[in-house]
């Protein structure tokens, strides 16, 4: 039998489909199958629009994935990449990778995330299914790091939510614990992530509750975490490691058991280096570390950031359209404060906005319009980064006509969901042009079995 018929038939015993050059549709395959990784296998993939995060390569030997290649096909957006060994093993063991992806899925799609975590950049989505995976499938503790205002409360809200499946142990009612470790006053740290007894301190006229009791059987969210004074770091990594505390003043040693997530805009790594972030409570909180992108490496979600804004500020109805100069403003605008900052923009705008025609340049207010001089757009900036770093890396200017046309004509056309004439609109061209240079592009297959 055939290296190509061992594969089609032990992938069909699990129920997963092949693609390769004769499939007739690559949108309702899982695999895609390979004698050896080309130039034109990459060029190949980009051209179909495959959903390739959710697709594994499959090669058919072992010395086909040799040196490079499978972060290679990593880097151009697969979920996986192994080699085929004889039997079912790696058939079982797609279909269980391809299961776990179907139902990080169907959660990214479930109304907890899409109407609550707005974004459809690949930055953005990426980010919230590696936040599914480890919030539904693991008990992990959780890091958040990211800049003011770029979402790490509403990530922590998300990864509670998913915890307390019952699956997974946790009671569907237990209340997310907040602990602002920026508002913990030295002298009464320890009261409140561990309580106190009567009497422990001048003003303890009764006993307390601390965050460690409150989220038994839940979460703890320690937001900014790296404020957190050192002496306590010291009890903290004590009561996570053993699950064990004590109250202030107490003698009795309790019993408490919850996920741990921490949030901060610091680099931990280099407080624990200068001896500011005890290193070993590092090691202990970031068990899953994810990384919140700025607003500026996001900008395709400004505008449906903006509509959702305007959208929450409607009893009903949809929001105002948005005129092309408004539109243009937004995106080119810098946001330090990030998506927070964006909120509140909008939220000025519709206090100015009146009737029922759409957003226009005079309902920005008079201190958040732009200057005269205000200077080049932001994405010219962001693309002169792009092409310097390129050059820096010996790419030529052909190749990079080359790469940015591609990219230009995948984004629009993904943008687009796949429609090729609304897609051309956007880029200005005619869609029987992008149907001729995609054509072309197709035609390489790169689907070859020499055995």
């Amino acid at each position: 039998m055939s290296t190509q018929a061992a594969i089609v038939s032990a992938l069909s015993l699990v129920g997963v489909a092949l693609l390769s050059a004769d499939a007739p549709d690559p949108q309702a395959a899982d695999i895609v199958c390979f004698h050896e990784v080309s130039g034109d296998l990459l060029d190949w993939l980009r051209a179909a629009n495959l959903p390739s995060s959710r697709l594994i390569a499959l090669a058919d030997s072992a010395a086909s994935l040799q040196g490079r290649t499978g972060w290679r096909l990593l880097e151009a957006g697969f979920g996986d990449v192994m080699a085929w060994r004889s039997g079912l093993v790696v058939a079982e063991l797609i279909k269980a990778r391809l299961d776990r992806w179907s139902a990080i899925d169907a959660l990214a799609q479930s109304r907890l995330v899409h109407d609550s975590l707005i974004g459809e950049s690949p930055v953005w989505t990426t980010l919230i299914r590696s936040v599914i995976e480890g919030a539904r499938f693991t008990r992990s503790p959780v890091l958040l790091i990211g800049e003011s205002g770029t979402g790490k409360e509403l990530l922590a809200r998300l990864i509670h939510a998913l915890s307390v499946d019952p699956r997974n142990g946790g009671p569907e009612s237990k209340d997310l614990v907040t602990l602002d470790c920026t508002t913990i006053v030295p002298e009464l740290s320890g009261s409140e992530l561990f309580g106190h007894e009567r009497g422990a301190f001048t003003g303890a006229v009764a006993p307390r509750e601390g965050a460690f009791a409150l989220a038994n059987s839940g979460t703890l969210f320690l937001d900014e975490v790296g404020e957190l004074p050192f002496r306590l770091q010291a009890q903290l990594l004590r009561a996570v490691q053993e699950k064990t505390y004590k109250k202030v003043g107490g003698n009795v040693w309790q019993a408490t058991d919850f996920r741990l997530i921490s949030a901060t805009n610091r680099d931990l790594t280099a407080a624990a280096s200068h001896g500011e972030f005890r290193q070993d409570l590092y090691y202990r909180i970031a068990g899953l570390v994810y990384r919140l992108p700025p607003l500026r490496e996001r900008r395709e979600d400004i505008l449906p950031l903006a509509a959702h804004f305007l959208r929450a500020r409607l009893i009903e109805g949809e929001p105002p359209e948005i005129d092309a100069p408004v539109r243009d403003y937004l995106l080119n605008r810098a946001y330090p404060g990030n998506v927070r900052e964006l909120r509140q923009l909008m939220l000025r705008i519709a206090h100015r906005h009146v009737g029922r025609g759409p957003i226009t340049v005079g309902d920005i207010p008079e201190e958040d319009r732009p200057a005269a001089d205000e200077g080049p757009r932001i994405w010219s900036l962001e693309l002169e980064r792009a092409i310097s770093l390129a050059l820096v890396n010996g790419v030529e200017l052909k190749e990079l006509n080359r790469v940015a046309t591609e990219t230009a004509i995948r984004i629009a056309v993904s943008e687009e969901q796949g429609s090729l004439q609304r897609a051309a609109r956007r880029l200005g061209v005619t869609d029987r042009a992008l149907q001729m240079r995609r054509a072309s592009r197709a035609l390489k297959a790169p689907f070859t079995f020499d055995h």
